[in-house]
């Protein structure tokens, strides 16, 4: 599998997808799509220089998912490698907006299987009340 690559418009993660990624029909599980997506939007933001845990530990504040709007289109399978993107759409002072898509690799190019637009808002890890995204937080996302 390729290596992940970006720009900064679009963050792009490889996946294959394994046994405990599927149902006994060796289809993905629906609900692992937001797995995929959620390690996506991990390894974007780790790509930013920002890592979750140490954002938590040196801001107390975290994001958290507050809506996914989920779209299926095809079905992954055992061993297909998939391209799962993640790209910013809107920033505000205590949310984002994100698109992300899970997409089949093949030899006449990416296949869009699943999509999402999934709203995180930053909280305050010990209340989990929202917050203010730091601002070199949020400079660095956008």
């Amino acid at each position: 599998m390729n290596q992940p690559c970006s720009d900064k418009e679009t963050f792009v993660w490889p996946v294959r997808v394994y046994w405990e990624d599927t149902d006994a029909g060796g289809i993905v599980f629906y609900a692992n799509y937001l797995k995929f997506f959620e390690r996506s939007r991990t390894e974007w933001l780790r790509a930013r220089g920002i890592s979750q845990q140490a954002l938590r530990e040196t801001t107390g504040g975290m994001f958290v998912v507050g809506q996914a709007q989920v779209r299926f289109l095809k079905s992954a399978r055992l061993d297909d490698e998939l391209l799962v993107t993640t790209s910013l759409v809107d920033a505000g002072r205590a949310s984002m907006t994100i698109h992300q898509q899970a997409l089949l690799t093949t030899n006449a190019g990416p296949l869009l299987l699943c999509e999402a637009t999934i709203r995180a808002g930053w909280v305050n890890a010990s209340t989990l009340k929202p917050d203010r995204i730091p601002s070199p937080i949020l400079h660095a996302l956008t």
